[in-house]
């Protein structure tokens, strides 16, 4: 696995629970994730840090990135890819505002 199931697991409870799960401050690489979580809030202050998905030797893993992409909803995941902000691994932010 990617290092994903804590983050995966996250992501379904709150899913399953319906309850407030709010983005502040720093949130980089896998920690975007939190963004499938159907009543999510980014505050405007956040900052997100995105990037292509590795496995454990930093190798580019298209399975991975895959993984992570199906995290965001279209117009997102569509603005990281057009952009080229998963084909590297070199960190691209984006403000919560």
């Amino acid at each position: 696995m990617g290092g994903f199931e804590g983050f995966d697991s996250t992501v379904a409870e709150y899913n399953r629970s319906g309850e407030l799960f709010r983005i502040q401050g720093h949130c980089q690489s896998a920690c975007t994730k939190f963004l499938g979580i159907r009543n999510v809030c980014v505050e405007r202050s956040a900052k997100l840090l995105f990037h292509a998905s590795h496995d454990r030797q930093r190798n580019i893993s298209e399975h991975w990135t895959a993984h992570t992409l199906s995290h965001y909803n279209a117009r997102l995941r569509d603005y990281l890819v057009a952009n080229h902000y998963v084909d590297t691994l070199a960190f691209h932010t984006i403000s919560g505002s």
